[in-house]
């Protein structure tokens, strides 16, 4: 595992340093956005709900009746000048699907807040001194379904803060940039007493007698301090079809140095009119704190299966609104 994300790590540095012009498809600028840039705030606030539904009524190869349907809302403020950059967004999402005689199942689930500022020093630089603060956690409880009695997540249970700083590079900020944190705060919160105590999400366990009993409660917080590396690139693949990448790779310089934490996305946006829009969406994430269970041999009981590899893909049809 920790070759195959070494080898990501390359392709990230090389993806970020070597664009060719050819995978853009570049409009030529107006004239009044080649003259010198002015300092300015710029706020995009949107709104977005995607759907997909399938029903059968006396179909011969069976299925089930289903809906899913994905809420978004995204807030962004942004500042930028000759020498500095202050981009702050803050975003939630929520998805639920039903099937017949199945109980209403959570399919997505996320707050998040980012604020990134940058400075440089020479007009004609692309390089920035910058840091970076990042939180995310989620709305409602998650379960592993079909077990709805059992919470394995809650808000705050996980919460996630990456705050650090380093040096970011960018030609233009806003389609491409690579950042490198050599010293970043990472924190986990659990703020629930059976996952704290079960020590889940990496936080250290409760301490229990031989009955089972609680001596001493689970810790709340894990705080780590590694190194952050970050890409991301915005392309217009073709008119009316766009694509966002983002990579995160971060490892711990105490727990296990070498071990890298990925998260990594890639959206696709098809843009039908301006109110219709399709979206493909594929997001791959490991982190070796999260770990996995396996029914253990005595009934009941699960068994530590170690950090396994996740992924979700998404593609849903729906409308956004700007406002």
């Amino acid at each position: 595992m920790k070759n195959t994300l070494l080898a990501i790590i390359f392709l990230c540095v090389q993806f970020a340093f070597s664009q060719p012009d050819s995978l853009f498809i570049k409009t030529p600028k107006p004239k009044d956005e080649l003259k010198e840039l002015r300092p300015e705030w710029k706020q995009i606030n949107k709104a977005t709900f995607d759907l997909s539904e399938v029903a059968f009524v006396n179909w011969n190869a069976g299925g089930s009746n289903s809906i899913s349907g994905l809420v978004g809302i995204r807030s962004e403020a942004n500042y930028k000048d000759k020498y500095f950059f202050w981009n702050n967004n803050i975003s939630a999402r929520y998805g639920i699907n039903k099937q017949e005689s199945r109980e209403v199942r959570k399919t997505d689930d996320l707050f998040e807040m980012n604020s990134n500022i940058g400075y440089k020093p020479d007009e004609s630089s692309n390089w920035f001194y910058s840091a970076r603060l990042n939180f995310k956690t989620q709305l409602t409880n998650g379960y592993k379904y079909p077990n709805t009695d059992d919470p394995i997540s809650r808000f705050m249970a996980p919460g996630y803060l990456f705050f650090g700083g380093g040096m970011e590079y960018g030609k233009d900020i806003e389609e491409l940039s690579f950042y490198f944190s050599p010293l970043t705060l990472k924190a986990t919160f659990v703020f629930d007493e059976d996952l704290a105590n079960a020590g889940s999400f990496g936080v250290t366990p409760a301490v229990l007698d031989v009955d089972g009993n609680v001596i001493i409660e689970g810790e709340r917080t894990r705080q780590e301090v590694g190194i952050l590396l970050t890409n991301s690139y915005k392309m217009q693949v073709v008119e009316n079809v766009a694509m966002v990448h983002q990579v995160n790779l971060y490892t711990d310089y105490i727990n296990n140095f070498g071990n890298v934490d990925l998260d990594w996305r890639v959206d696709f946006d098809f843009k039908v009119n301006s109110f219709m829009r399709a979206t493909l969406g594929s997001h791959l994430k490991y982190d070796d704190d999260i770990k996995t269970s396996v029914p253990s041999d005595i009934e009941g009981e699960f068994d530590e299966a170690g950090a396994k590899i996740q992924w979700k893909q998404f593609l849903g049809i729906g409308f956004a609104i700007d406002f």
